[in-house]
This record gives C-alpha cells, sequence and structure tokens, in this order.
C-alpha cells in the first residue's frame, strides 16, 4: 500500500491530503502485506552499496532499510512521517537506523557522503509536482560520493500513457470481504488519483493514493538535470532485462566518468 508523501500540490481527490496520510492508521498496519521481493531488493541494494554508507529516502517503517542494515551496512534515512518513523525505530534494530524527518526532496542527511542513495516502491511518485521530483534526483545527488549510485524502482507508468483514464478492478472476492481498486488519471498533470476500497462485515475503508506517474524516460531527464546519467535498467530486482512488456523498472544512475581527452 502507497500513500503520497512529499511536499508539493495536494491531490485533487476530494478530501485527502497526501501530506497528512502517513498518519498513525497507516503506519500501523503499513506493512501487514509485504509485497515478498524484499530478499531480492536488498541483494541489489547492498551489492551496489559495497562498504557503504547507504542512504533510503523515505525510510518509512524500515521495510528494505533493516534487513539491508543486518547485511553490516550503514543505513541512514529521511522520513516526513513521524508515525511511520516510530514504527521503524520501535522494530529490532531500528535505533541503529538514524533518520532525518523532514521531505525527501529537500531534507539534508548529516551522515554522508553515502555510495549508495535510494527510492523505492514507486515513492518518487508520491512526489506531485515535476519540479519536487526534480528536486528529490538532485537532492539525492548532492548526498552521493562522487562514486556513488543512485537507485529508484518504480513502475512505467505506460499504461496510463496509452490513453486509459479510469477503471475499477476487482482486487480481491471472498465471501467475506471484497476489495476494489478505483482509478482516476489525468494526462495533463501525470497525477493517478485511486483508492483501495475494503468492503467486509466489519465495515467499509478507504486507502486512497495519489501519484504522479513518470515514464522512465522522464525521469533519466531529471537524472540528467541532477548531473547524473542512467548506467544500468532491469524489468526487476533480480536483473531481468528491461522490455517493453515489464510494468516496472529498477534503474541505477551515477555521475558520469570523465572520457579521456584525444592527443
Amino acid at each position: 500500500m502507497l500513500l503520497a508523501r512529499g511536499h508539493g500540490a495536494i491531490a485533487h481527490m476530494d478530501g485527502f491530503d497526501p501530506a497528512t496520510s502517513f498518519g498513525p492508521d497507516v503506519a500501523a498496519r503499513y506493512d501487514n502485506v509485504l509485497r515478498g521481493d524484499e530478499e531480492q531488493a536488498v541483494a541489489f541494494l547492498a551489492e551496489r552499496a559495497g562498504a557503504g554508507p547507504a542512504l533510503e529516502l523515505a525510510v518509512g517503517t524500515g521495510r528494505i532499510a533493516l534487513p539491508l542494515a543486518a547485511t553490516g551496512i550503514q543505513v541512514d534515512g529521511i522520513e516526513q512521517s513521524a508515525a511511520m518513523a516510530a514504527v521503524l525505530a520501535g522494530k529490532p534494530g531500528g535505533s541503529q537506523v538514524a533518520v532525518t524527518m523532514g521531505d525527501m526532496s529537500r531534507a539534508d542527511a548529516p551522515g554522508g557522503p553515502y555510495e549508495l542513495v535510494y527510492l523505492v516502491y514507486n515513492t518518487i511518485g508520491n512526489l506531485l509536482t515535476q519540479d519536487d521530483q526534480v528536486r528529490c534526483f538532485s537532492n539525492a545527488a548532492r548526498h552521493l560520493s562522487p562514486s556513488g549510485t543512485f537507485v529508484v524502482e518504480t513502475g512505467t507508468g505506460w499504461g496510463w500513457f496509452s490513453g486509459r483514464t479510469s477503471y475499477v478492478d476487482a482486487e480481491q472476492v471472498s465471501a467475506r470481504a471484497v476489495v476494489l481498486d478505483v482509478n482516476r488519471f489525468d494526462p495533463a498533470s501525470q497525477i493517478l488519483e485511486e483508492n483501495h476500497v475494503h468492503i467486509s462485515a466489519e465495515g467499509i475503508r478507504m486507502d486512497p493514493i495519489a501519484q504522479r506517474v513518470a515514464p522512465p524516460g522522464e525521469l533519466d531527464l531529471m537524472a540528467r538535470i541532477a548531473g547524473l546519467q542512467l548506467t544500468e535498467r532491469y524489468g526487476w530486482w533480480d536483473g531481468r532485462p528491461f522490455e517493453a512488456s515489464c510494468p516496472s523498472h529498477v534503474s541505477v544512475y551515477r555521475r558520469p566518468t570523465a572520457e579521456p581527452e584525444a592527443e
């Protein structure tokens, strides 16, 4: 589950404020359903972190930061939600992850420079303006060592740019509960508004989401503005090739290496 976090425009969804969406209720159930890719993600990130240290933007409840730190790499985080940070701090090993409170596109983590800065789980989309997404890339680059790596994992967004602007999908149907995924996309702003509607005997719960969907090419331009360049792109954490059919991508950015001058 993702709810929008970040500085910038408020989504158009009535009654939804992404700046306050990660409160105690959401933080308490955030880890109830993990994606199952955590081990692969940690292995991928650990390989690129080397001896570290590493910085996670929007570190949340430590879904990735804690197992990465358990490999022996120093991991710091930036997090805007006090409730999410409190869950992280209360977990085994949570006190070893130094968390700077603030907006991931602006906050300064004092522990750098970092060999790895990473931003996973579609979280770049939680910044709802292009300006803030560009600023996030620049903030990541500012925290990197000269040889450092910035890793971004997010959806491609291609389905939304092919003309589809709304749909309702039955995510779960059982005798006791139904979960509906209700989506609306504005191609002009690239804002996807989504609400997971949980209907059961216990009642109805809404889980709203708002994200700015940026395709891979746009993210590559943001990296260039920040002085970085794409060096690797995969279809998933397991290193599978990135193809047109991939719904997500893992992209690796670094500073350009100086080319030798021609004699």
